[in-house]
């Protein structure tokens, strides 16, 4: 059965009430629901009174495994190497191409400490640690994403993290080899194949089987989403992940079955995914709805791309590609293709995306498996605060104050006046007592 050719939303810049109608279609409220939020929350407190025995039963209820015990559901380090044992040479192959690129780029983000000295003796400075314990979630259930695996473990094995627990709704056995081969390449610990709210709840809180971990990273669906906020505070995390979301700047030199291709890349991720094309050519948007059109029915997830396209896909036409990065910066993607003949001279122009995609032959779905980048990128307009996941969400950095003598005679004066203004005696005193 064919999918319908969807019916994608047309906006144009020069409409007067253009920043309403964008506005309406990206829908930000990803986490707003009361009623999840209240659900969520039951299980979390759930999980931090009966520990185990809350994990085991919502493992049975949303994922359907039976289990008498957390061990039942803990994949060891000889099971996944055993996973990698069995893969295909092919996959094999991919897979650790695809580890080698990861860990080669974030290598380079790796930070290290620093320290100066004053005239006076005083020594300043940052000294940077790696976490000690943190919990990779991986989205299961409908699918495997052993990519996910490698792009949230990496960078914390580079980032020197002393243990890395995993947890993934998916069995461990050969249907599920790929995600327990890439924890395997990746240096995680152990994985638990549990899930949702409570995969969140056992890595925050700790259970009588589960250690608890110091931050927690990865993507999820919105009751993992909404779980993460919660535990915030108690645990680190990474970000508050919403659907997926792709946005491509088009200069209309792009073969558009590319652009409709990418566009269905991003849209197959599921019917909440957005997909948005801008351009300053009216002419080349409609070549590319064309494209869609000939090349959606031989998809074969075309009733998801379809869905996805018809509620969340827009279609963009702009007076200029400065106005395209302008709407882009709006919109604050979490991937961006620049899909223009001079992509370094439109970036000067971009401020807020998750990644940036440049030129027309850096297919977003590259970014997603293999170029090197951690994939874990953030969405619905977070992009304005938060980062690509790196090596440096897997490290501390602590403040280093060694004040000599002298260095200390003279700031207890400034302090002084500052700790006096404030009415902190202790402290003004404090201060004095070095002089």
């Amino acid at each position: 059965m064919s999918a319908a050719i969807p019916q994608i939303t047309q906006l144009d810049t020069r409409s007067p009430d253009f920043e309403n109608q964008l506005k309406a279609m990206l829908n930000r409220a990803m986490i707003g629901n009361p009623e999840t939020n209240r659900v969520v929350e039951n299980i979390l407190a759930d999980v931090r009174q009966r520990g185990d025995a809350a994990v085991l039963e919502y493992t049975q209820r949303f994922d359907r495994f039976e289990a008498e015990s957390i061990a039942q559901l803990s994949v060891s380090k000889e099971q996944m190497q055993i996973s990698l044992q069995r893969l295909p040479a092919s996959q094999a192959h991919a897979l650790k191409a695809a580890a080698d690129r990861i860990r080669s780029y974030h290598e380079k983000q790796k930070q290290t400490s620093w320290q100066y000295q004053e005239a006076d003796g005083s020594v300043y400075g940052q000294k940077i640690s790696p976490l000690d314990r943190v919990g990779i979630y991986v989205p299961g259930g409908k699918a495997n994403y052993p990519s996910s695996m490698l792009m949230n473990a990496i960078p914390a094995q580079v980032a020197g993290v002393d243990e890395i627990i995993a947890v993934v709704p998916t069995r461990w056995g050969e249907q599920g080899d790929l995600i327990f081969a890439a924890a395997a390449l990746a240096g995680v610990e152990r994985v638990y194949t549990i899930g949702g709210a409570q995969a969140i709840g056992a890595l925050a809180y700790g259970t009588q089987s589960i250690p608890k971990v110091d931050k927690i990273t990865g993507p999820g669906n919105i009751y993992v989403a909404i779980a993460k906020k919660q535990v915030f505070g108690e645990v680190g995390i990474d970000m508050i992940a919403g659907p997926s979301e792709l946005t491509i700047i088009c200069d209309g030199d792009t073969d558009p079955d590319w652009i409709a291709m990418d566009l269905f890349s991003q849209a197959e991720h599921d019917e909440q995914a957005q997909s948005i094309l801008i351009s300053d050519d009216a002419q080349y948007l409609q070549k590319v709805l064309e494209s869609i059109g000939r090349l959606l029915p031989g998809m074969s997830r075309r009733e998801i791309i379809s869905k996805s396209l018809s509620t969340r896909g827009i279609f963009i036409l702009s007076r200029s590609l400065r106005e395209a990065a302008s709407v882009s910066n709006q919109i604050a993607p979490e991937h961006l293709e620049l899909s223009v003949a001079n992509p370094e001279g439109l970036s000067a122009h971009i401020t807020h995306a998750g990644a940036l995609f440049m030129g027309r032959y850096s297919a977003e779905a590259l970014g997603d498996y293999c170029a090197g980048p951690s994939h874990v990128l953030p969405t619905s307009g977070t992009a304005r605060f938060f980062s690509a996941l790196g090596v440096y969400d897997f490290q501390k950095r602590t403040s280093i104050i060694q004040c000599s003598a002298l260095g200390a005679s003279m700031l207890a004066g400034i302090a002084q006046e500052l700790a006096s203004h404030e009415f902190l005696q202790a402290h003004a005193e404090s201060a004095a007592y070095r002089k």
